[in-house]
């Protein structure tokens, strides 16, 4: 049964790899990686923003490549994320899981 889950989720992955086509709009002006921090950082309020208004969107389309991702990417995780919030859990397990000694009565 586990191997079976395994298989359906790599061919789901698989397919949707092939959703993703080539960025046309991209040109070498187009915004770097300086850029994509900022739009990293202000990646969940311009979210919401999108939700209500069609001319602001999330991720610019003419950027230059790799390093408006990779900025992008980095300004993401500026949010914290799956590391801080591990850090977190993993202290207040350690500090629930301590035995005191019993008080001599």
């Amino acid at each position: 049964m586990r191997t079976a889950r395994l298989v359906v989720v790599a061919l789901g992955l698989v397919v949707f790899t092939a959703c993703a086509g080539p960025n046309t709009a991209a040109e070498a002006s187009g915004a770097g990686f300086w850029r994509g921090v900022a739009h990293g950082a202000i990646a969940p309020v311009t979210f919401v923003i999108s939700l209500f208004r069609d001319e602001v969107s999330l991720y610019e389309i003419k950027n230059n490549g790799g390093f408006y991702d990779a900025g992008f990417m980095l300004g993401i995780s500026c949010w914290g994320g799956g590391a801080a919030a591990s850090r977190r859990r993993r202290r207040r397990e350690d500090s629930s899981t301590t035995v005191k000694p019993p008080s001599p009565a």
